[in-house]
């Protein structure tokens, strides 16, 4: 839970990694890897939610080029966002959503946001058969987190097409590219939220 995990993910996580634990001679400890594994091969689940160091190492064989990044705040996922991350995960073998947490959130939108919690937020976009892993970072930017995972492909949104997209310089210096993608006019979190303070006129 501490790690952000729903209660009922966090009671799941603890029963499979009992069932691991009395598997083993002695005592010893359970890794987030050996119950992704157990999932995946008892019930075809993996854990999406997963932390940096973990995603490091679920990610170790695939080819950079393959690896597929985005990011964002997520806040009331819209069709929007549905559509723009499926074709995101078109690109590559393996789609990765970093997401602000809360306080960056408030920082980059205001005090009144996030609507939704980084708990609530990273469950739904886990929810999307498109999304493979959901990761959280505190900073304004995910420069360190580009960093740190190295994705052959960094996508944004065509909004992006006058601008610095954050990690471009990390991406292209060992081969990577940048994808803009077109947004679905019509569709944002901001009008979302004039509109049901407008009593769904707008």
């Amino acid at each position: 839970m501490a790690n952000g995990f729903a209660i009922e993910d966090a009671a799941e996580i603890a029963n499979v990694a009992a069932a691991i634990e009395v598997g083993k001679v002695g005592t010893s400890r359970v890794t987030l890897p050996e119950v992704n594994e157990f999932l995946n091969k008892n019930f075809g689940k993996k854990q999406k939610i997963i932390s940096v160091m973990d995603l490091k190492k679920e990610i170790k064989d695939y080819h950079s080029n393959r690896i597929v990044f985005t990011n964002g705040c997520f806040d009331i996922l819209h069709v929007g966002h549905v559509e723009y991350l499926q074709k995101a995960k078109e690109l590559g073998d393996v789609l990765i959503v970093a997401v602000n947490d809360d306080d960056s959130v408030r920082r980059l939108k205001g005090g009144n946001r996030p609507v939704n919690t980084l708990q609530d937020r990273m469950q739904v976009l886990a929810g999307l058969s498109c999304v493979d892993y959901v990761v959280s970072f505190s900073e304004d930017t995910p420069y360190e987190l580009i960093k740190k995972i190295r994705p052959g492909i960094l996508v944004k949104g065509e909004d992006y097409k006058n601008k610095e997209v954050v990690g471009t310089d990390i991406v292209e210096s060992y081969g990577g590219r940048v994808v803009l993608l077109p947004f679905v006019q019509g569709h944002s979190t901001t009008h979302i939220i004039e509109k049901i303070k407008d009593g769904g006129n707008k």
